[in-house]
């Protein structure tokens, strides 16, 4: 008795600390090393190496810029997002899981040539996803389409 009342007295401070920390917090910090591959490349983002871990997809637009304008608030109400790099053709943000603290790189490229948004997210760390990179990009495709009813995504 003596014994579980003490354990609960040593517990509740801890509870509250973590109740107090941000949102974004989480139990653990598992960032992963940065991907070499980040960036625009030749032809545009660089391709999932592996599915399992890794969502790319290309979404037709009329105006790739005016796309990625319409993106941004999108991308700002992900959770655990945190935006690396901005300018008016690519965007690379990382998110960090609330539990474990997994960080993914999310990248936007407003590939104005091909008159395409080309998207990206990508796990650091880990053999599979359980499918959030795909989701992800779900998201925002969703969200895109919402903010410009006009865009004739497939």
């Amino acid at each position: 008795m003596l014994a579980g009342r003490l354990l609960s007295l040593l517990l509740l401070p801890c509870l509250l600390l973590l109740a107090a920390l941000p949102v974004q917090a989480s139990l653990l910090h598992l960032a992963g090393p940065i991907p070499a591959d980040l960036g625009v490349q030749a032809n545009g983002l660089a391709p999932c190496q592996s599915p399992a871990h890794c969502a790319f997809s290309k979404w037709p637009v009329p105006d790739a810029k005016a796309a990625m304008v319409k993106l941004l608030p999108a991308v700002l109400a992900l959770d655990g997002v945190e935006l690396v790099e901005t300018n008016a053709d690519y965007l690379h943000a990382t998110l960090t899981s609330r539990l474990f603290g997994f960080v993914d790189d999310l990248e936007l490229f407003a590939d104005a040539a091909r008159s395409q948004i080309q998207a990206r997210s990508q796990s650091r760390l880990g053999d599979s996803d359980l499918g959030v990179n795909a989701r992800r990009l779900e998201r925002l495709q969703r969200a895109l389409l919402a903010a410009a009813p006009s865009l004739s995504l497939p």
